[in-house]
């Protein structure tokens, strides 16, 4: 007899799981002969032995009146509430004397450029153009944020610059901020942003003065111009 056992080949046919891997299935509820019968395990009568028992919220604490609800409430949680990154003239203007910063007409200023530069450290839901330090403001500077106050967009035309207000939603800011142009950014839903967004005085993109003067602008946007300001000509019938 060979002193060396011969090694039969693996195959589909002889391959099998290792032991102890795997393990029967906990049937309850098929007779007392299972042993697991008649209660299925759960012992008898109590909560712990209720249907959906094992469902209870991770704040639920056994029927008393949970932490939660026992201590007051002060104020509320404005759900459609924005945090803007606040951008100064002054500083957009030291960080184009120290070379940080650079713009032109087809290259404007976008959140992008801001953060990179570490002009701002989080644009948080988007940058807000301040007038604060207008009088140190010399360069001719074309930036797209997404709100400016009226003092900074006379600021800024008055050396010749412009100011282009553009709505960014979250998904669309991360694409600026990540350089990514494959995708269509959302119009404004919220009526407070259509009527932003649609008003010269705030040289909002969607107003008809930018889109018309703006360079690369493309028919969508035109048409989005359009519908949204429909509701100015609109007449609605009243009922007598």
């Amino acid at each position: 007899m060979s002193a060396f056992r011969v090694q039969r080949s693996i195959g589909l046919s002889n391959i099998s799981p290792a032991l102890g891997s795997k393990k029967r299935q906990k049937r309850v509820g098929r007779g007392q002969a299972s042993g697991y019968g008649g209660t299925s395990g759960r012992g008898h009568k109590g909560q712990n032995a209720r249907a959906g028992n094992s469902k209870r919220p991770l704040s639920f604490e056994g029927g008393q009146t949970p932490l939660a609800k026992r201590f007051p409430k002060r104020g509320f949680v404005n759900q459609s509430a924005r945090t803007w990154a606040p951008v100064n003239l002054d500083r957009i203007q030291h960080w184009i004397d120290r070379g940080l910063l650079s713009c032109s007409k087809e290259n404007p200023i976008t959140a992008r450029e801001l953060l990179l530069s570490g002009c701002v450290h989080d644009v948080h839901d988007g940058i807000k153009l301040l007038g604060a330090g207008s009088e140190h403001l010399r360069s001719p500077i074309h930036i797209v944020p997404s709100r400016a106050s009226h003092s900074a967009i006379k600021a800024v035309e008055k050396q010749g610059g412009s100011v282009v207000c553009t709505y960014l939603n979250t998904l669309a800011l991360r694409d600026t901020v990540h350089g990514r142009t494959d995708r269509i950014s959302a119009a404004p839903t919220r009526k407070t942003d259509i009527l932003w967004y649609t008003r010269w005085r705030n040289r909002g993109y969607l107003a008809p003065q930018i889109v018309q003067n703006m360079r690369g602008s493309t028919e969508r946007l035109q048409q989005l111009s359009r519908t949204l300001l429909k509701f100015k000509t609109e007449a609605y019938e009243t009922t007598k």
